[in-house]
């Protein structure tokens, strides 16, 4: 999940879409003094000047955390009022929607303006969602890291690079802690940058058990496979089309999803004609969150053959619907699908390919996973790892 990795385009729940929509006189605790915000004692600070409106996977993971850290009395630092947490505002802008100039205001304000509010609300913890803090001396930190993908598939053009060759690792050395979302993630830390496993907790993501779960097929439709993410190369999208194009199948078709990428959706599309088979792929582009269960649940399975995760919301949102999966043998997504999807080395095309057929071809085995996927989803939930985290911060507070 990288940074600006947008996963839908839902609200986040009691995230007003603007300052306005909430008055400071609306959020119980709140003061324009620093003094009263403290309220006398050493106040857990949590940073979420990265957050936007829309559903990305970042700000679903920080908005699912807010009502569990309620017992530990934390003031947000956010641009507007989140009701009905505490809050000390700060400048807006400082994310993805102005792209690299919103990243470097934010890396910018996190160094000089954040320690001054850090001694100013007399805080003695900050956690942040991201892996970005003050590296002041005084500024104590717990930060989660999602993945390093920027490290695994460097482009050499891509800020995003540098970021996390130059800059994470100082963060993580200052940090008191470091949550990762995975296992995988976690190793990858240790192994990129020699942080001790002892100072590393992986602590699982989850879903919205709300809004993904098995709903009645009402669209008429042909068979289809299908896939939900970004088009870039290690989504290793060029494979799941070379091995859909090997399957046998009445009227089958391929359906992806995600925002096209002018960098890469192309060649894709190229692909598809040049295999002959472009009237039966279906580049969706953008999806709407509301629409997700019925595009998953009506699916003969989901494909989700990356290169590498950090964790992978798709996978568990795909079994909450009672949804086939077939996901990589690599990285996060053998640590999320347990035992209840196919597993498959993401390199190997006939490997993918053959996967895709058996259930294309078995209904039996295409139920078993089905059950065996909606009992895995249930092994996750926001509450446990809301639970996991608070209990982590209350012991650096």
């Amino acid at each position: 999940m990288q940074q600006e990795e947008f996963h839908a385009s839902a609200q986040i729940p009691g995230f007003p879409q603007e300052a306005g929509d909430l008055t400071r006189n609306q959020i119980p605790g709140f003061s324009e003094k620093a003094g009263d915000l403290a309220g006398g004692v050493n106040p857990l600070l949590v940073n979420l000047s990265f957050l936007i409106s829309e559903a990305t996977g970042l700000t679903t993971y920080a908005a699912n955390l807010f009502p569990h850290l309620q017992a530990l009395h934390p003031i947000l630092l956010s641009d507007r009022p989140i009701s009905p947490h505490r809050h000390h505002p700060i400048p807006g802008g400082m994310n993805a929607s102005r792209g690299s100039r919103g990243h470097f205001d934010r890396l910018v304000w996190t160094q000089f303006q954040l320690p001054r509010i850090y001694k100013a609300l007399n805080s003695s913890l900050l956690f942040s969602p991201i892996p970005e803090a003050p590296l002041a001396a005084g500024c104590r930190s717990i930060v989660t890291v999602h993945d390093l993908i920027p490290l695994r598939f460097p482009k050499r053009t891509s800020p995003l690079t540098y970021y996390c060759r130059y800059y994470i690792p100082q963060i993580l050395q200052h940090a008191q802690h470091v949550i990762c979302n995975s296992s995988a993630t976690a190793k990858d830390v240790i192994d990129y940058f020699g942080i001790p496993a002892s100072k590393i907790t992986p602590i699982p993501m989850a879903y919205d058990a709300q809004h993904f779960q098995p709903l009645p097929t009402t669209e008429n439709h042909p068979p289809y496979f299908f896939y939900i993410g970004r088009h870039d190369p290690y989504k290793n999208l060029h494979r799941l089309i070379a091995a859909f194009a090997q399957i046998k199948g009445d009227g089958l078709e391929l359906w992806i999803a995600g925002s096209s990428d002018p960098r890469y959706t192309p060649s894709l599309q190229t692909q598809t004609e040049e295999l002959g088979i472009a009237p039966r792929v279906k580049f969706l582009d953008y999806v709407t969150y509301d629409r997700l269960p019925g595009l998953m649940g009506g699916a003969i399975a989901l494909v989700f053959p990356s290169l590498w995760e950090g964790f992978g919301f798709p996978i568990l949102e795909a079994m909450a619907c009672g949804t086939a999966v077939i996901t990589s043998n690599l990285a996060s997504m053998p640590e999320v699908a347990g035992d209840a999807a196919i597993l498959v080395d993401p390199y190997n095309v006939q490997e993918l390919s053959t996967a895709m057929q058996q259930l294309m071809d078995d209904p039996q085995m295409r139920s078993q996973l089905e059950t065996a996927g909606l009992a895995r989803a249930t092994q996750f939930s926001w509450q446990k790892t809301g639970h996991q985290t608070a209990e982590l911060l209350r012991q650096y507070l």
